[in-house]
């Protein structure tokens, strides 16, 4: 269980080196806006507090790093578009300002690792190629630290970095996480939109109103994703990734079919929704840090909790649009 950490000193806004001793709970959670924004590159308390925020309010940042990164900024731009605030700077006084009096717990609280984290089987090293994976028994985690991670949505960098010289891998040891829902209020979801030039993905309600935001990885030049109207055809946790070698992947040196077992660490990771394009759904990712920097074989790439929101939260025969909006243009 987490028990809520409260904070007893007022740091404000700190700028911090990347992952640099001093980032922890207190300054975090007692940030506060100032005009100077913080480098994209670097470590920034504030920004780990608004990453945070935007995760409880579903406009998912991706993972949470500290950074004031692209997927940072989209986030803050869908949100401040969702409100009715200018978008046009990636974070204001206005967009904090409603940030914060969206939810007043603490952003970093402390956690008791639980045996569960801990248990494994964990995998010594993640096959680099897909050939090399489908001899494996599970596509499980790495290691406790990357389990711990993904379940608070954090990169590995940012939770080593608030609990100094921890190894998580003591059942019992408590540490600070980002306090995120991880039990989040089912949602009923109307539609699902995916931008193929802002590559995001949108779930709107019945009635045509936001209720998901996430950035994705949506295709690629060698494989671009289908454009037009499509449906949802079925949810899948723990998928099996099968391999057809008509998809003639780069770097799959097989000739044959062949499937790698479920795990966090398939290469659709922990959920796959297929859509009624053939071959094409939207999915998890072993690579969390890597969503909309990197290009996919087509489908939609999520992180895997974002995934599984969508996946938890979607139905069978539900439309899913693929928009292709010029950059910086604006849908009527």
């Amino acid at each position: 269980m987490i028990r809520l950490l409260v904070a007893t000193i007022f740091l404000g806004w700190l700028v911090f080196p990347a992952m640099a001793a001093g980032l922890d709970a207190a300054a975090i959670n007692n940030a506060e806006f100032r005009s100077k924004p913080a480098a994209e590159d670097k470590t920034d308390a504030a920004v780990v507090k608004a990453q945070v925020l935007l995760d409880r309010a579903q406009f998912s940042p991706g993972e949470i790093d500290g950074k004031l990164g692209e997927n940072a900024q989209k986030a803050l731009k869908a949100f401040a578009e969702a409100k009715g605030l200018p978008s046009d700077k990636a974070l204001t006084p206005e967009i904090w300002a409603m940030l914060a009096g969206s939810s007043q717990d603490p952003v970093i609280a402390e956690y008791k690792i639980s045996d569960s984290d801990v248990k494994g089987p964990f995998l010594e090293k993640l096959p680099a190629k897909m050939d090399d994976m489908k001899s494996l028994k599970a596509l499980s985690y790495t290691s406790p630290r990357e389990a711990i991670a993904e379940k608070f949505h954090m990169s590995e960098g940012l939770l080593a970095a608030l609990n100094p010289g921890k190894k998580f891998d003591q059942a019992g040891e408590s540490i600070f996480v980002a306090n995120v829902l991880n039990n989040p209020s089912k949602v009923t979801i109307g539609r699902i939109e995916i931008n193929k030039s802002r590559q995001t993905v949108k779930a709107l309600d019945p009635s045509g109103a936001l209720i998901g935001f996430f950035p994705a990885t949506v295709g690629s030049e060698e494989k671009p994703s289908p454009s037009g109207s499509f449906k949802v055809v079925s949810v899948n946790a723990n998928p099996t990734y099968r391999y057809n070698p008509d998809y003639k992947f780069k770097g799959v040196k097989s000739k044959t079919a062949f499937t790698i077992r479920p795990g966090p660490n398939n290469p659709v990771g922990s959920y796959w929704i297929a859509l009624s394009a053939e071959g094409y759904g939207i999915h998890g990712t072993p690579n969390p840090a890597k969503v909309s920097k990197a290009e996919s074989h087509g489908c939609v790439r999520l992180t895997n909790w974002d995934a599984g929101l969508l996946g938890r939260n979607v139905k069978k025969g539900t439309p899913v649009v693929f928009v292709d909006e010029p950059q910086g243009g604006r849908k009527s």
